[in-house]
């Protein structure tokens, strides 16, 4: 029956394609504000909504409509972070589970259609946030990724197109062109649509030896590749001369795992990248280092250069660009100006013009410190924006030391100015440097909601700093005779216990680690630490010769093993690492070290660069003094802004999903839910009802067990 009825739906747009086709010269959908069949509502990635049913009068009002918890995930997944903002096409939604299946749903009851397994019962899991939809020609396909495959699926049946690549999947590892091994990519975005090409990034490790961030677009019918823009220039190609000669054959990163914007009028895909691998580290890249830390914006059907604007000249912070921009239009001096806004980890927002990438609100390249690390060559200058101001802290003073007892005052006083601090391009030393907002502060994938009718932007934020250690690390780990787990316990102590405690239990948003070896396999644990996952760095230089070391100690096992040194306790020292990359900065109870907030909602006005108004958001009962404001809280996801006034966003990790009133911030509505929201809302609308649906992940205490959809209208 479900698809039977999916295909009279295809026989009722098929006419409407086919009108599109002629009329727009492509196989793109038209796309609407009122639908959300596109990541993020739309090609523009501005997370907006023109729906007004549900309304600032009315918001109080709405209940839970439907949820969906897809039954495919074993007892022991315990996935704490589902961000899959899902898209609605034809009263049919399409999204992910946690376990990586994709599913077909009817998005007014939550009632399955079909399920699609890419990984054909094998075991999944990591981060995706979303899937594409295509249609042209009577033909509508559903792309997801899952490992290194890009599929294509028929969005009717749910079966795989056995006409694209080989059976219905490609292999997106990159080739390496003078390299000895193919580079292991991944997709943690969607990729974007343009006419017949389905556009892509690439999630890769963050360490040496990563493949290269290339962006690539294929053939949606046949899955062949179309076009490949270099992100690490080759040769003859722009930007080759900011790199050393040979770093094309070496040198990774600098890829879009963020997602990208397209606009389909001007024909122009832009795209964020990330940082050079390694991250922290870049002797052996020396020079700006095109095209990391770049928007690029290219021609979409043919990937050619247009032009580009560097956020971050030779990353050595880990800032990548961590979200699509904002397609936008802003007034100045009574003159429309289409823009693209671009939020960054640091807190800035660079507005720019669509067709040049000059400023359009004004910025100036600084001064900033030189590196103390030797070899490394720190740039000496960086990029500024004078509007708007940072919508994230860029310096701990004595005032924003959180003072909880005067004991706690002067300790946290004495580890902040035992840290180098000469604003927020202070590189990483030997003795420690203090970031902030640090590699998970600032902007988050969840990226800005852009008002279309106002021009105004609103974000959300993370006031997380922490500590940048650099050291060279040899892999010889052993002194003298340890076991197996003590060898373990000081692999995992040196480079894993400042994200996830020192008893394994987690910190802040980084999962509980007690009982990994249960809910995961051996091999999926080494998967993990060999190349990283979501915010989580690559150890694979460390970890060859200590697997069964670490997968002791994290099972509890191998206490009376001898451990057998590899390399015979040789020097081995070649690696140049922060030790404490991605970690906390936090007080000796392990409690922020900063005062409130540590995390906040913004509204920017775009058309001069001005904040309307500023929140924290969520709020930690346990900190919050009496009398005070929320304290804000770490926050992963986005916000969705509608025609009715309300700016709607969970992302918090207190697991509240709350309605904002657009024009001053004043909460309207907020409701518990069955786990944390860490991603984005999706607003669409089915026979004259509004619905908005939000991913939920399991709880923080893993009392709730499986990560699903739920969704929210007004009564009927």
């Amino acid at each position: 029956m479900a698809i039977d009825f999916l295909r009279h739906l295809a026989k009722i747009t098929l006419f409407a394609a086919v009108l599109l086709t002629v009329i727009n010269g492509c196989n793109s959908r038209n796309i609407s504000y009122e639908s959300w069949e596109v990541y993020k509502g739309g090609p523009e990635a501005n997370n907006y909504s023109a729906l007004d049913q549900i309304n600032k009068e009315n918001v109080q009002e709405i209940e839970v409509a439907w949820s969906f918890y897809p039954e495919d995930e074993p007892e022991d997944f315990k996935f704490w972070k589902y961000e899959c903002n899902p898209i609605v096409v034809d009263g049919v939604m399409f999204l992910t589970s946690a376990w990586r299946q994709l599913y077909a749903i009817d998005a007014s009851s939550g009632k399955e259609l079909w399920s699609f397994d890419p990984l054909e019962g094998k075991r999944g899991g990591g981060v995706l946030r979303g899937v594409t939809y295509w249609e042209g020609n009577g033909e509508q396909r559903i792309f997801v990724t899952a490992g290194n495959r890009l599929y294509s699926v028929d969005a009717i049946t749910g079966k795989a197109d056995d006409e694209f690549g080989y059976y219905g999947k490609i292999n997106l590892d990159i080739p390496q062109e003078g390299r000895t091994e193919p580079g292991d990519v991944k997709l943690s975005t969607p990729g974007i649509i343009y006419q017949d090409l389905i556009i892509l990034g690439c999630a890769v490790s963050e360490s040496s030896g990563a493949a290269p961030g290339y962006v690539r677009a294929y053939n949606v019918r046949s899955g062949e590749l179309a076009w490949t823009f270099h992100t690490i220039p080759q040769p003859g190609e722009f930007g080759y001369d900011s790199w050393p000669e040979e770093a094309y054959q070496y040198a990774g990163g600098a890829n879009n795992w963020a997602g990208m914007s397209l606009d389909l009028d001007r024909g122009i895909v832009y795209v964020p990248t990330g940082s050079p691998t390694y991250d922290y580290y870049g002797a052996d890249r020396l020079g700006s280092n095109l095209f990391g830390n770049c928007l690029i914006a290219l021609n979409a059907a043919t990937g050619a250069y247009k032009w580009h604007y560097q956020t971050v000249h030779h990353d050595i912070w880990d800032y990548d660009l961590p979200t699509a921009p904002n397609l936008v239009t802003i007034k100045q001096n009574g003159k429309s100006i289409d823009a693209v806004a671009q939020p960054t980890k640091m807190g800035f927002l660079f507005v720019l013009d669509r067709d040049t990438g000059t400023p359009v609100l004004p910025v100036e390249e600084r001064a900033v410190p030189s590196s103390k690390i030797p070899g490394e060559q720190a740039w000496p200058t960086q990029p500024f924006p004078l509007k708007p101001k940072p919508f994230a802290r860029q310096a701990i003073t004595e005032q924003d030391i959180f003072k909880l007892s005067n004991e706690s005052y002067e300790y946290n006083k004495r580890i902040i100015n035992e840290l180098w601090h000469e604003g927020i391009f202070t590189p990483t030393n030997h003795e420690g440097t203090l970031l902030i907002p640090g590699s998970r502060g600032g902007a988050e994938w969840g990226g800005g909601a852009y008002d279309v009718e106002k021009g105004v932007l609103f974000i959300n934020s993370n006031e997380s700093p922490e500590v940048g250690k650099m050291e060279k690390v040899s892999r010889s780990m052993a002194e003298g005779r340890k076991t197996l787990y003590q060898t373990g316990k000081k692999f995992y102590l040196t480079h894993c216990a400042t994200c996830h405690g020192d008893e394994k239990k987690g910190i802040g948003v980084n999962p509980d680690l007690t009982d990994i070896g249960q809910q995961r396999t051996s091999q999926e644990i080494l998967d993990i630490i060999s190349m990283g996952s979501s915010i989580m760095p690559s150890f694979t230089t460390l970890l060859d010769g200590y697997e069964e070391a670490i997968l002791a100690f994290l099972s509890e096992t191998g206490k009376s093993q001898v451990f057998e040194n590899p390399e015979k306790d040789q020097d081995t020292t070649t690696v140049t690492l922060n030790t404490t990359a991605h970690g906390y900065l936090l007080d000796s109870l392990n409690r922020p070290i900063i005062n409130p907030p540590w995390g906040t909602l913004s509204a920017i006005d775009l058309n001069t660069g001005d904040y309307l108004w500023k929140i924290p958001l969520g709020n930690d009962l346990r900190y919050q003094q009496p009398g005070d404001p929320p304290t804000g809280i770490e926050n992963y996801g986005g916000p969705v802004v509608t025609a009715g006034g309300l700016v709607f966003i969970a992302a918090t990790i207190d697991s509240k999903f709350r309605a904002f009133d657009k024009e001053n911030g004043a909460l309207l509505w907020e409701t518990q839910l069955p786990g944390n929201g860490l991603a984005n809302p999706a607003v669409y609308e089915i026979d004259g009802r509004q619905y908005v649906s939000i991913a939920v992940s399991i709880g923080e205490d893993f009392n709730h067990t499986k990560s699903g959809m739920v969704t929210f209208a007004l009564p009927e």
